[in-house]
């Protein structure tokens, strides 16, 4: 025992050492396995398809028959991010500078998420639960009814209907010309998804997985499909298939029938926290777009799920992107993050092109009208207006917090946060002051013989 005690003394430097060693080699380990965020990707022979944008298709819908002179407000935004792909971009010839002309209180409430539009007429649900259909041109309203307690989506417009999926746990069809109910059905959870209608048949998620396929005209369910974890943003349409992120850390491709064609996952952040997925995809190019929670935007390639390249921003990556090759320039990826940056990125690799510091909150997401990208900063509750050639701002309008603009061949109708505003051009008709009206021959003779 003695001579045991007197070894140890004698080696007590190199135990120690050797400790130190063994625990320094396992301390790595643990980080780079579980606390160190693993690095971006990209892969530059994934899948990509060169495209020029093309105008959107019009909708599959006659005009309604009209026995008057035909109005002028033609225009249809029929879904959350104007497509089916939701690649959120409109070549318009509206640009700033803008003069406001009208605006909608919205009763103090919130809306956090941005109209739709079809000839002539605005449909926003407020956070509390109330549709409200406007005038494009006015701001007036035209109806407004109580679908539920609790928003937070975009409707979507079809063939003269509404669909509105709410968190109070329901799916409602309106008649967008009255905003009479034509069905509503009871969910198993909540939704925050803005729904989209293809070859009549509506497609959302909800907060407990679940995504739904139902008959647009009666409401009854044709599949669903459990996903891995809630499906909070919109599913985004292209070229047959479905697409969805899910706060399980997956993105995933459904054919119309509710198969799987591909399920692939996010990278992640510290202790094996996967990427959550808040962002409605956008797809074009041949690939799907979308943001994280664990701060990266990512693109894989749309057919195979294959991952083309993932970039790290500083903060979580709440919004969707805007996807589209706007004049003069190249495809480019759109989306602000919380780092308080707004990020143009090269669609095919996710390189840098230029970032503008709004130095805030980035939290919902962009649009595009013509060569300007539109985002809010939800840190200092205003709208900005950036050139996608440079990345200098070239609109700024003090009221804007999530997804703030939509526009026509008109006007900008942009959503503060309790406020809706129509804009138009400096230089449009609408922006001049309107001219009383003189009363006719007859009106003036009719009051002189009254007199």
């Amino acid at each position: 025992m003695r001579s045991l005690i007197a070894f140890l003394k004698r080696r007590w430097p190199f135990v120690l050492a050797a400790t130190v060693v063994v625990g320094g080699l396992t301390a790595l380990i643990v980080y780079n396995t579980w606390i160190k965020a693993p690095g971006d990707v990209t892969n530059e022979n994934a899948e990509f398809q060169d495209t020029a944008d093309q105008p959107a298709p019009p909708l599959d819908e006659p005009p309604p028959p009209r026995k008057r002179r035909r109005s002028t407000e033609t225009f249809v935004w029929p879904d959350f991010g104007y497509t089916p792909n939701r690649a959120r971009y409109v070549n318009t010839d509206v640009a700033p500078p803008f003069k406001p002309i009208w605006k909608y209180r919205g009763d103090r409430q919130l809306m956090e998420f941005p109209p739709v539009l079809a000839r002539g007429t605005l449909f926003i649900v407020r956070n509390d639960g109330v549709a409200v259909a406007l005038s494009a041109k006015t701001g007036n309203i035209k109806w407004q009814r109580r679908i539920g307690s609790l928003n937070a989506s975009s409707p979507a417009y079809d063939r003269g209907r509404l669909f509105i999926a709410t968190l109070s746990g329901h799916i409602t069809s309106l008649e967008a010309k009255t905003g009479k109910i034509r069905w509503r059905k009871k969910l198993a959870s909540r939704s925050e998804s803005s729904p989209i209608v293809v070859n009549n048949r509506v497609f959302f998620g909800s907060e407990n997985g679940t995504v739904y396929a139902m008959d647009a005209s009666t409401g009854r369910a044709a599949w669903t499909y459990k996903a891995g974890g809630a499906v909070k943003g919109a599913l985004a349409f292209s070229d047959g298939k479905l697409y969805f992120g899910d706060y399980g850390g997956s993105v995933t491709a459904l054919d119309l029938r509710g198969k799987r064609i591909w399920k692939t996952g996010t990278s992640g952040r510290s202790f094996g926290r996967v990427g959550r997925v808040y962002s409605t995809p956008a797809v074009k190019f041949g690939r799907v777009y979308l943001g994280s929670l664990d701060g990266r935007v990512y693109s894989f390639v749309a057919r195979t799920g294959e991952l083309a390249w993932s970039h790290s921003t500083g903060g979580y990556v709440y919004a969707s992107p805007a996807v589209a090759r706007a004049p003069r320039t190249g495809p480019t990826v759109y989306i602000g993050s919380y780092d308080g940056n707004f990020y143009a990125l090269d669609a095919r690799n996710g390189k840098e092109r230029w970032k503008y510091r709004a130095g805030g909150r980035i939290s919902g997401s962009p649009t595009i009208v013509g060569g300007v990208v539109y985002f809010a900063n939800l840190g200092a509750k205003e709208t900005s207006g950036i050139d996608v050639r440079n990345g200098k701002r070239v609109f700024k309008f003090g009221r804007g917090s999530f997804t703030p603009v939509i526009a026509d061949d008109k006007r900008l109708y942009l959503t503060g946060y309790t406020t809706l505003y129509g804009l138009v051009p400096k230089d449009s008709p609408e922006a001049k002051p309107q001219k009383k009206r003189k009363p006719r021959t007859r009106d003036r003779k009719r009051r002189s013989r009254r007199d």
